[in-house]
């Protein structure tokens, strides 16, 4: 009978947050795979777990990832973790689930902390919808995809960055998006946890003049609708009302749904929609 893939989310920082089911599941499993087996060793002596590690990680994961389907299809449970926090989110983990699922075998995750949704939820911005985006690209043409992709999110977006690169990455959300409100996240859990919430161009500022030191997840805030809309509104106030009542016309609105749509659009009654269209014809 084939054994189990337990996902073990492990603490981002402060040792008191993982959780007893964790504690647990550590101490059952035949053996523990982990992307710095050092860093994992550390964490076992503080709990005094005494069991059996080898390493998976970005660059060995082509090669260990068929090992440990095989151990697992041999009857060995296996916990997997990451240096920190949830595996599987921005990490090899998640390759290494896929091939479970390929393989039948069974996957039980077991939850605990995770830095995205630490950051978010102490942001003060918008949790209602958002989007997680992880790491951002070094590649200039990437990088560019992606905030150009972006710019018209609405949700609140999480990012991951590292501090020698978060200047650039401030300053190039400023320059895609404009002023945003904005919250970095620091040494989440740690003695020196840090909450930032300011907007990008002081964030901009900021690191300017103090370079950052240390990992960063960026909760940035979303385009607000009453933005869409005003760039809406310039967008049809470049046409004329005739232009924009063909408009809606081509994408297959009747005459009077259209009248009612370009009125909604610039905010005029109905019936000055009917007479500029009617001096137009």
């Amino acid at each position: 009978m084939a054994g189990t893939l337990y996902l073990c989310a492990t603490p981002i920082g402060n040792l008191e947050d993982i959780t007893y089911r964790c504690v647990r599941i550590l101490n059952e499993v035949d053996l523990i795979a982990a992307e710095d087996t050092r860093r994992t060793l550390g964490l076992l002596n503080h709990l005094g777990i005494e069991k059996p590690l080898t390493s998976y990680y970005e660059h060995n994961k082509a090669e260990k990832g068929p090992y440990l389907i095989q151990k697992l299809l041999d009857g060995m449970n296996i916990a997997l973790v990451s240096d920190a926090g949830t595996p599987a989110i921005c990490d090899p983990g998640e390759d290494l689930v896929k091939l479970c699922i390929n393989a039948g075998v069974t996957i039980v995750p077991v939850p605990g902390a995770v830095a995205a949704v630490t950051a978010l939820i102490s942001s003060g911005l918008s949790t209602i919808k958002f989007a997680f985006e992880g790491f951002i690209s070094t590649n200039k043409k990437n990088r560019i995809e992606l905030f150009d992709r972006l710019k018209n999110e609405t949700r609140t977006m999480i990012f991951y960055e590292a501090p020698h690169k978060l200047q650039a990455t401030l300053e190039d959300m400023y320059k895609y998006w404009g002023d945003r409100k904005i919250t970095l996240c620091h040494e989440l859990t740690k003695i020196h946890e840090e909450f930032i919430r300011t907007t990008l161009s002081e964030a901009v500022h900021t690191y300017e003049e103090n370079p950052p030191k240390g990992e960063f997840v960026l909760i940035v805030e979303g385009k607000s609708e009453e933005e869409i809309k005003a760039e809406e509104k310039e967008g049809w106030e470049a046409m004329t009302i005739e232009e924009h009542f063909n408009f809606h016309l081509s994408q297959g609105l009747s005459e009077k749904d259209a009248i009612k749509q370009v009125a909604k659009d610039r905010g005029l009654r109905k019936q000055d929609v009917y007479k500029e269209i009617k001096i137009a014809d």
